[in-house]
């Protein structure tokens, strides 16, 4: 049931292709949390279509002829009350892209049912929660030289495999914690780090540039880069994007 106190969502369906048009629509209509669904076959109808109607989100494909996707984003990112986009695409090298116009979710064509319901739920609560609430800051102690130091886990950009333990990077000093990666991974997986890699987890908030180069990807922070692995690609890309919504930090 639609909870009382929130109207249902206002949706429209952008793409160029009747098929996958009518389907998306069809599927998202079945939503209780959505109240209302209209369809535009483009860039350009879907403007025209919003210059008298307001939509709480646009589902949008992303290769389409003439004004793409990615492009009537960037005139939504413009609006006084800028609708939240999802893109559903059968492409997913655009995913850098979706992250920088703060893209509430990507979904892969062919679409499934449980997936367009997720988007809903993230679409839902980015509306209506609010920015989350900051984790808690950890202090780690560390030992340098025979002296334990304390690090705080907010100033740690990225962590390194070795062995059974995890080596953290700040922006100036690394400290070997006798931990596994795989601890640090479930127990500062709700702080924002991330597995890039078997051995390498990040920091969302120290993340400065995503790159992608012939469908492998990167992620920079500060002066250093780091390799993500195809397995952890799509993890990473939709942490971003969740990190990205409008209404987060």
């Amino acid at each position: 049931m639609i909870d009382p106190l929130h109207h249902g969502l206002s949706v429209l369906v952008v793409d160029d292709e009747e098929p996958a048009l009518a389907e998306l629509a069809y599927l998202l209509g079945q939503d209780e949390r959505v109240s209302t669904t209209c369809t535009a076959s483009g860039g350009p109808a879907a403007l025209r279509l919003l210059e008298t109607a307001s939509v709480d989100v646009v589902f949008c494909d992303i290769a389409m002829p003439g004004l793409d996707g990615l492009d009537l984003a960037r005139v939504l990112a413009r609006f006084a009350r800028r609708p939240q986009v999802v893109f559903v695409t059968a492409y997913d090298q655009h995913a850098v892209d979706a992250f920088d116009l703060r893209a509430t979710d990507y979904v892969m064509k062919p679409v499934r049912a449980e997936r367009l319901r997720e988007a809903v739920r993230r679409v839902v609560e980015a509306r209506d929660g609010g920015p989350e609430p900051a984790a808690e800051d950890e202090t780690i102690a560390v030992e340098l030289g025979g002296v334990t130091r304390f690090v705080q886990r907010s100033h740690v950009r990225y962590v390194e495999a070795q062995g059974d333990y995890a080596r953290l990077h700040t922006a100036d000093e690394s400290h070997l914690l006798r931990i596994p990666l795989a601890t640090l991974e479930e127990r500062w997986g709700t702080a924002g780090f991330v597995r890039i890699h078997r051995s390498t987890l990040v920091a969302l908030q120290h993340v400065d540039e995503v790159r992608s180069d012939g469908g492998r990807y990167s992620v920079r922070l500060g002066e250093d880069e780091l390799a993500v692995s195809r397995r952890h690609t799509r993890e990473l890309r939709d942490r971003l994007i969740r990190s990205a919504r409008p209404g987060r930090v």
